[in-house]
């Protein structure tokens, strides 16, 4: 695991997207996760730059999203359907029968969930997974006391990830109880994960997934034990490690070869 602190989330974004970039032009056909929030708002932005300005091509990409509200549509301004083509699709030259996200008005759920997993197995398994964090520690939408073996299914929303979510629906519109969501044991079988924080708000959830146990109550945490995973926060939610002046020492003195 590596933890690098950025001077700003636009400069740990940017490193983000070069991140991706550099998978995506080493194998023109990566497999990429991807997330939606507030955080990958600003990746998406450099990679869109990147496309537009400096060619980086996905026309032979493929995408998964992590998760999808149950009962939304995607055209509602809410659903991550809408949200990833906004801020992201629609700017790029993906293939749109290339891009993957759960179907949250799908009859048959568990059906749905078992044909996203068949899909991700066979297009080879995801490359680079893009995460973000929640205020509770829960990647994806794997609340705490998720199992950290479990696999894409319906979750129920805790409240405090509603309240942190209603901001992304209309005032006096409720925020589905449901998801979809990709497991916590799809997340680890990435080849490669990059998880963004930022805020002094995520301060408190990076102190446990980094340096502390390895626990379901923070399933962020289990990171720990993947062998290609980088947390990228900025100072506001770094401002609670313990080793923090040690991350910033190793990313200073890394070896040209290991740079991105």
């Amino acid at each position: 695991m590596e933890v690098i602190i950025n001077p700003s989330a636009q400069a740990a974004a940017n490193l983000a997207a070069r991140k991706i970039a550099g998978v995506v032009r080493a194998k023109p056909s990566a497999v990429l996760g991807l997330a939606t929030g507030g955080s990958p708002v600003p990746v998406y932005r450099e990679l869109i730059r990147l496309h537009q300005e400096e060619g980086l091509d996905f026309s032979r990409v493929t995408t998964f999203n992590l998760d999808e509200y149950i009962g939304l549509r995607p055209s509602h301004p809410a659903s991550y359907h809408h949200f990833m083509w906004e801020c992201l699709f629609r700017h790029i030259n993906v293939c749109s029968e290339r891009v993957h996200i759960p179907d949250g008005l799908a009859h048959d759920i568990p059906a749905s969930c078992n044909a996203y997993e068949t899909a991700i197995r066979d297009a080879g398994g995801i490359d680079l997974q893009l995460l973000g964090i929640g205020t509770d520690g829960h990647i994806a939408f794997n609340e705490p006391a998720s199992s950290l073996a479990s696999r894409t299914r319906i979750k129920t929303l805790s409240e405090r990830t509603r309240r942190d979510n209603a901001s992304f629906f209309a005032e006096g519109e409720e925020v589905p109880h449901h998801v979809i969501t990709m497991g916590v044991g799809t997340i680890m079988e990435a080849r490669e994960v990059v998880l963004l924080g930022f805020g002094a708000a995520k301060a408190d959830a990076m102190l446990a997934a980094i340096e502390g146990p390895v626990t379901q109550m923070v399933p962020a945490s289990v990171l720990q034990f993947h062998e290609r995973a980088c947390f990228l926060l900025d100072d506001a939610s770094a401002a609670k490690l313990q080793r923090a002046d040690y991350y910033r020492h190793v990313f200073a003195n890394k070896p040209g070869w290991q740079r991105v």
